[in-house]
């Protein structure tokens, strides 16, 4: 059962990324995996439970990236590794970054709120990077940590929509973060 819910999961995502969580019909899951659609209510209870499943398993990516990160002589770099980890997760898991991205926003009630907290948790270890690197003195001395990660997160986040399955994901992070960084070096002092 496990192994046919895991499927299901799957068929989820990439309907849900493909037409969208309300363009997704239990009809449309049912036919995915060539079932009745009475067939899969023994394995949910609603359409609610797969949007539900598949964004925690967006968290889950986008955290487990960055808990690869590996040490990195700068906090700039350090930067640079989450950038990259980041595009790997969107460009290897498109349909689960794509709901995580942009379908969450249909989850209700107490889902809807540990995704929410989930996302900010993620953006706050973004957000502590460029912190670091701000008070090392690699990035301006007045650079808003805040708005930087969402900045660099919307750069990187709206990559679904174009990121085939070809694209160097380390190259355009590196690139990402030289155009990000670029802006940002303006006033640093050295120490």
């Amino acid at each position: 059962m496990g192994t046919r819910r895991n499927e299901l999961t799957r068929q989820a995502a990439r309907l849900f990324a493909e037409k969208g969580y309300h363009g997704t019909s239990i009809g449309d899951l049912a036919q995915a995996m060539g079932v009745q659609k009475g067939s899969l209510y023994a394995h949910i209870d609603a359409k609610a439970d797969l949007l539900w499943e598949v964004a925690r398993d967006g968290a889950a990516a986008f955290h487990a990236g960055l808990d690869g990160v590996e040490e990195a002589p700068t906090a700039a770099g350090r930067i640079r590794l989450a950038l990259r980890a980041h595009l790997r997760v969107v460009s290897e898991q498109l349909d689960v970054a794509t709901v995580f991205i942009r379908e969450w926003r249909y989850l209700d009630g107490e889902r809807r709120e540990a995704f929410v907290s989930e996302r900010r948790r993620y953006e706050e270890r973004f957000r502590a990077l460029f912190r670091e690197a701000r008070e090392l003195g690699e990035l301006r001395a007045d650079l808003d940590d805040g708005t930087a990660t969402l900045l660099a997160l919307s750069a990187a986040n709206w990559a679904y929509t174009w990121i085939t399955p070809d694209t160097d994901t380390d190259a355009l992070a590196d690139r990402f973060l030289e155009l990000l960084l670029d802006g940002m070096r303006g006033y640093s002092t050295p120490r």
